[in-house]
């Protein structure tokens, strides 16, 4: 579920790899499924699911014995997600693998992680086999600094605290092997990427790659806040959640995990490699 959204596409990329039987969930069946750079036998079941539709959730899980789980954050995140949960237990889904957040816990400082928290829970006492995944900081939101890069100045309010960043293909490749290796499934692992950086030294890679001199710029809390939500216009929800955390970072040192490597046999994606993976988005 969540098939067409960064960590399902590349999930989806990860399954068809692995020529497994698979279903994709998307409120817009209509449109294409994203392409994949991997090579592939099985065709992809596509079907509309809507978490706010219960009569569409039962059609989508008839016949299914494991869900992936990956929603974007929102208000009505645990009314929606304990929802699907509640019918995939009812149509007969073993396994749930979620994707969660840092910090999920019932007295997080990150409103969102409280929220993954109460799903989290609900998921431990509906009766089936839950495998939760905490992925932290994902490369692929760092594009959309473009922009803000190509102006020559990022804003944050973290100060020099360090984010664990990871790529979304090495969450898809975990997600896939919790969904076909069974020693894995009722696990809790949070995922990072090889290396924690903070805000300088992302801008200085940054810097590096393009050529072009670029500034961070650390605000008080409220500043940020207000520039997210005057300046490029996020809801305010949202904004709350992007400065709550960056302050989870200089209140909870992060460092990496070997999480990624232990499961997938191999190290995960650096951000030098995504970086210059993707080097012409920054130089549009």
């Amino acid at each position: 579920m969540g098939a067409t959204g960064t960590t399902g596409t590349a999930l989806l990329h990860s399954l068809r790899a692995l020529d497994v039987p698979v279903r994709a969930l998307t409120r817009t069946p209509h449109r294409p499924l994203p392409r994949t750079p991997r090579p592939h036998n099985r065709p992809v079941e596509v079907q509309y699911a809507d978490a706010s539709n219960p009569d569409s959730l039962l059609a989508a899980f008839k016949g299914a014995d494991q869900l992936f789980l990956a929603m974007a954050n929102g208000p009505a995140q645990v009314e929606l997600e304990t929802r699907v949960i509640d019918i995939a237990a009812h149509s007969g889904i073993g396994h749930i693998v979620k994707i969660s957040a840092p910090a999920a816990e019932p007295d997080s400082p990150v409103a969102v992680s409280r929220e993954h928290h109460a799903v989290e829970e609900h998921l431990r006492a509906c009766g089936l086999t839950g495998t939760v995944l905490r992925p932290y900081a994902f490369m692929q939101n760092i594009l959309r600094l473009a922009p803000a890069a190509a102006q020559g100045l990022i804003l944050g309010a973290m100060r020099d605290a360090r984010c664990n960043y990871i790529d979304c293909r090495d969450i898809g490749d975990v997600a896939a092997a919790a969904l076909t290796r069974s020693h894995l499934a009722g696990g809790t692992y949070t995922l990072t990427g090889p290396e924690a950086l903070s805000h300088p030294d992302l801008v200085a890679r940054l810097t590096a790659l393009t050529g072009r001199q670029i500034q961070y710029v650390d605000l008080a809390p409220d500043e940020m806040r207000d520039s997210l939500v005057h300046q490029a216009g996020m809801p305010a929800w949202l904004a709350d959640h992007v400065v709550e955390i960056q302050r989870l970072a200089i209140a909870r040192p992060e460092t990496p995990t070997n999480t990624v490597a232990d499961i997938l046999g191999r190290p995960p994606r650096s951000l030098d490699a995504f970086l210059n993976e993707h080097r012409d988005h920054f130089l549009r």
